[in-house]
Parts: C-alpha cells; structure tokens; sequence
C-alpha cells in the first residue's frame, strides 16, 4: 500500500540533488592464401584525395575502353595487376576471383545471412579464397549452387555478375518490360535474372563494350568489365565519382537513368548525400549552385547531419531559421574550382563571407576543413568539384543550440493534438532494454541490481511518458510522464559529435506482489541518440514506496 508519509526531508533532499546532478551534468564518452589472378590488397579509401596517377599497368593502353574504370579502382586498390607488371583485361574471372574483388570493394557491407557451419562442400576451409566467398555470400551479393556447392573455379557469366551487385547493393525498380529497349538480346536474359538486370539498368550498373545495346549475359565475365561493373557499382553508392562524359569509356554505360552533371545533380544521384540535397532545396540555393560556377563544396554526408543534436535538423527547416540554415549552407561553399592538389594549409574564405581552416597531413594523404575530414575529394561536376566530409560545419556566428523554436501551439491558439510514438525535442522515440544498478534502499527491485525493459513514446514536442519495468523478486513498474529538452551538451567519440538531451519527470511506481503497492516516482535523466538507430539512455529513479528506494538505469533503445 501506498506510504507517502514515511518520506524523509533528508532523503528528498538527497534525491533532488542527484537527480538534478545527473540530469545537467555533461556526459564525456571515452572512445576506448594466393592465386594467379591478383587478389586486391585493400579497400577503397575514399578518404584520401586522389593522387597523381601512378599505377602503370602495360596492357592496358591509354586508349583502351576501359581504362578509365582499371586505373581509378587500380589506384585506390580495389584491383591489382600481376606480377609482371600487366592487368590481362580480357581474361575471364572465376566466381572465387569475383567474390574476392567484391570483399575488397564492399568490406563495410552488412551482412545479411549467415553461411553454414559447414560452408560449401566444393571450398574447403584452406582455399585461398574461402573468406571471400563467405563474406561475398552472407552480404547477399553471390549464392551458391543447389547441392551446397559453389563451384569456385568456374568463370562467372556476365548476367551472374549483374545480379550480383544488383542483390548486395539492395537495387529494386526498373520495368521488365522496357529491357528490349536497352538491350538487343534481351530475350536471352534468364528469367530468374530479369528482374536484377532491370534494377541494374536504372541503377546505371551496365557497362556493355563494343555494343553498348548486347549485353551478352551467358559470356564470361572479363577482369575489365568486371572492373567497369564493380566501378558503376561504387558510384551508385556514391563512393566514387561518375566517370566524365567526355571520356570515350562512358558511351559504354547503360543509362537507364539520365545523369546530369552539375554538383546538385551529382549530389542527389548519391544516396550518401540526400539530406544535403534537401537542404539546399529548402534554403533556395539549389538554383544557385546549378549555375556555371564554378564552385567547390564540402558536402557534409547524411551521417554527418545525423550526429547534429537533436531536433536540430527539424529546426533548421522552420521558416523562421532559414537565415542560420542559408549561413550554414553557404559556409560550405568555396567560389572556383578547388581541387585537392590544389588544397593548401591555412584559411579559405568561403562563400559565407568567413574563412574555413585547410589542415593538410602529407603523411597519410588527409586533408581536414576545420574538425572534419575529408572522406572523399575531387568529385568533379561540370560546374565545380564536391569534397565530402564527415561532419557539419558550423559558422562562428551562428550558435544552433539557440535556434529559434517552432510554436508548440497551433496557429488559432488552440493545443496541437497529441501524437504517441512522434519525435520530441530530445530526439525520437523508442524501446529498449539495460541494466538498473541499486544506488539506496532494497525494499522494491529498484534498489538491487536487476534487468530493465525501458521505452519513451513521444506525445508532444516537449512531453513524453517513459514506461519501464525492473525484474526482480517482486516486478517493478515505472510509469513516468517527462519534461524533454533539447539538447544541453555534447559528447565526442573519435571524429563523432553527440548530442546529450536532458529530461526531468514524475509518475507512479507500481510494486507487483501479494498486495499491489504504490508509490511516487521521480526521474531525470538524459538520452543520446546515435544516429538515426539507436539512442542510449541513462536515468536515475527514484521510488517512494515503504521506504526510499534509487536506481541508476542505463541501456539502449532502437528508435521508431
């Protein structure tokens, strides 16, 4: 039963203290076999700046079709020659030698499935390539044979290397219908190909030489193609830079989809930089960036805008801070064409009217603008050339901490309607599961050490109510409703921004056994979203019940 009255002046007191202790008390994180044919030696590095060529492979002509493709993935180490100094462009690949290649370009990719203990009978776990055709399975991009063989040493069909990157990119679209139109021999596409050769084609992955119209899906895959295919494959995840219109090779590439060149085009054809493009549609600039220029910007990628506070980007949309977004933008945005080489150490007035600080370590080929790294340079477009860059930067005269609040009104005056599960000005909503660690008392399973199930569930912009239940000897169920707040402070891990939004709230503690009791309950605490998935909370809890009882609750929770 319920025993308000048996508080104690010095406990709430305590309490009070804590609470508002760990409420606005910044948090700081503390980031704790060969073959003959050449197996790449590393990943693609889009965070160094594209050096002079260097890569000189002797069968490979200047003038040959697909060169283009060869020396930019040669020279970032996606593929490699032989040993005696030459590429052989026109011999075939074997599905193991493609698998490889896919691990070295593809490294960061999810794994979507998992490969059996015993994997495919026909690679036994010391074949040079056995890795790479796990990795290049569970990634979803090659499969195997019925009877669980995987037939390494046979060379891939060109149709098999489509799909390939077609099913471990994620492409979906494209009318089945219309492939006629692009492809002379489209009739001998095989059916359970169809409908990966159709993504591919809109998604600009097919590269079809001489014959731009045959794509000769039954043919063997060559090491060039492989490297034209492996290539477009990149730029459709925005990682590279489309090959330039004025080269001969680029005749050669399906365009499903027409492409435009200049740097708003280029960028909104990358999935890596969608939110910049909706930003710069937001703030009028995308008109002005279109023109002949030239310009050169650092594109911040979208996971740069999501390590922002909380909210902030919502805020930034509102009219009423578009001057700050238009600053923020144009802060970005440096007048001519700049490209790495021409990079120099020391300040670079931007477009905003304020300069930018250019750090440049020559000894790993890393070029930095103010805190943020370049993750990829030189993305050439017709009008000027795009750097993108790991974090958003923030004009000196511009504080995003004070920006201006949307009304938590409506515009007649009346209450806006409460929406459950909506996003708040600490961040989005969420459910999740922790620890809670006892700090006092130990009459409920909030003053021991327990399991939690935790969740907040938005109504307004700036309330919530946050259920959470403590297993123990006796269940506990927390019921509070919070004030949420935006974001206070922030916490840095390595290159990351975080940010810290505070909340404070009351409710009922229910204590589930023979006779149900009740209590009040007090918490604040504080959530850290961590990009668009997850968000890390960390409360104390306080529970009046027969006697005092404080929790430290502390977990993780996937965001919807």
């Amino acid at each position: 039963m319920s025993s308000l009255s048996r508080w104690s002046s010095t406990k709430v007191a305590l309490l009070v203290l804590g609470m508002t202790a760990a409420t606005i008390t910044p948090i700081v994180i503390s980031a704790p076999a060969s073959s003959q044919t050449p197996v790449p030696s590393a990943t693609p590095s889009p965070a160094t700046p594209s050096p002079t060529s260097t890569v000189n492979l002797s069968d490979v002509s200047s003038d040959y079709w697909a060169r283009p493709f060869i020396q930019a993935l040669a020279e970032n180490n996606v593929i490699s020659g032989f040993p005696d100094g030459t590429y052989r462009p026109n011999q075939p690949v074997t599905r193991a030698e493609f698998a490889a290649l896919i691990q070295k370009a593809f490294s960061n990719q999810n794994r979507v499935r998992q490969l059996s203990a015993g994997g495919f009978s026909d690679v036994p776990a010391n074949y040079w390539a056995a890795a790479a055709i796990q990795n290049a399975y569970e990634t979803g991009f090659l499969a195997g044979y019925p009877g669980n063989v995987f037939r390494p040493n046979q060379e891939i069909p060109r149709v098999q290397g489509i799909v390939a990157l077609s099913s471990g990119l994620g492409l979906t679209g494209g009318d089945t219908s219309t492939l006629t139109n692009y492809y002379n021999d489209a009739s001998a596409i095989p059916e359970y190909a169809v409908g990966s050769v159709a993504a591919a084609t809109v998604g600009n992955l097919v590269v079809n030489y001489p014959d731009v119209k045959q794509l000769n899906p039954q043919q063997s895959l060559t090491r060039a193609e492989a490297a034209a295919l492996l290539y477009q494959a990149l730029v459709r995840q925005g990682r590279v830079q489309p090959i330039a219109s004025n080269l001969p090779a680029s005749q050669y590439i399906v365009a499903g989809t027409p492409t435009s060149t200049d740097i708003v085009s280029l960028a909104a054809s990358s999935s890596s930089f969608t939110t910049l493009t909706s930003l710069l549609k937001t703030a009028g600039l995308s008109d002005i960036l279109q023109q002949p220029g030239p310009y050169t910007v650092f594109a911040p990628t979208n996971d740069a805008f999501a390590a922002l506070p909380a909210a902030t980007l919502e805020q930034l949309q509102q009219p009423e801070n578009r001057e700050a977004l238009v600053k923020i933008l144009r802060y970005h945005v440096v007048p001519g064409a700049v490209t790495s080489s021409q990079l120099s150490a020391g300040e670079l007035t931007t477009d905003e009217g304020r300069p930018v600080n250019i750090q440049i370590d020559s000894a790993n080929s890393q070029v930095s603008v103010n805190n943020a790294r370049v993750l990829q340079a030189d993305v050439k477009a017709s009008n000027g050339v795009i750097h993108a860059i790991n974090q958003v930067l923030i004009p000196p005269d511009v504080n995003i901490s004070q920006l201006n609040q949307p009304p938590t009104g409506n515009t007649d005056g009346t209450t806006p309607p409460v929406r459950p599960g909506r996003t708040t000005l600490g961040g989005p909503s969420y459910i999740g599961g922790g620890g809670n660690i006892g700090l006092s008392g130990g009459d409920t399973a909030l003053g021991d050490t327990n399991f939690s199930a935790f969740s907040k569930i938005g109504l307004t912009r700036n309330i919530s109510v946050r259920p959470a239940v403590i297993f123990g000897d006796d269940t506990l169920f927390l019921v509070p409703l919070t004030l949420d707040f935006t974001p206070r402070a922030t916490a840095e891990v390595g290159q990351r921004t975080f940010a810290i939004a505070p909340y404070v709230g009351a409710g009922v503690a229910i204590e589930a056994n023979l006779d149900t009791d009740f209590g009040l309950l007090l918490t604040g605490g504080v959530d850290i979203p961590l990009g668009t998935r997850f968000t890390l909370n960390g409360a104390v809890n306080a529970a009046f019940m027969d006697e005092t009882d404080v929790g430290l609750q502390l977990g993780l929770g996937y965001n919807f």
